[in-house]
């Protein structure tokens, strides 16, 4: 108990200490780092385009460099698997998105930059909650968290899962 009030107040202090990164309409920020999540890793890049004060939309893409191999049986079939990989198909997800670039809203740092949203991909639709730093005016840190809100499959294929379940991104960030 006493750590999740220390990093409740450590967050707290962190909001109450800032103002915001993103300016808005015309202001891009792109982003570039690792994809961790169950079941494999690898990369992400994000584009978001400012359209409003508290408004922008972009794209990511991620695709899974490691990814564990299926051996047994799946789904109850009788055909035994043998040290199967995914394909690309299977490793690839682009999604379109939206965000709503809130650090005004809490007053934080004028280099911090908080961001929830929304996505539309080719895997599932989902949501996301972000937030970068920007250290020089031009670079800074990022991460995400990333979760399917409704998925377009039946979960029929092996490694359905892998591009339909909660995910953690980390790196830098760029403002163009």
């Amino acid at each position: 108990m006493k750590k999740v009030i220390t990093l409740l107040f450590l967050t707290l202090f962190g909001i109450t200490q800032a103002q915001q990164a993103f300016k808005g309409k015309g202001d891009i920020k792109v982003n570039v780092g690792a994809n961790i999540q169950d079941g494999g890793s690898g990369i992400q890049g994000s584009v978001d385009f400012g359209l409003a004060e508290n408004f922008s939309y972009g794209f990511v893409g991620s695709y899974l460099l490691g990814v564990n191999e299926f051996s047994g049986f799946y789904n109850g079939s009788e055909t035994p698997y043998n040290n199967v990989k995914p394909d690309f198909k299977d490793r690839f997800d682009a999604k379109f998105r939206i965000n709503a670039n809130i650090g005004n809203v809490f007053n934080v740092d004028e280099k911090l930059d908080i961001y929830p949203g929304l996505s539309l991909g080719l895997k599932n639709f989902g949501g996301h909650v972000g937030g970068r730093y920007l250290f020089t005016e031009g670079f800074g840190v990022f991460t995400e968290l990333g979760f399917p809100i409704a998925k377009y499959s039946d979960d029929n294929d092996m490694f359905d899962h892998l591009n339909n379940q909660f995910t953690f991104s980390l790196g830098a960030s760029f403002n163009l």
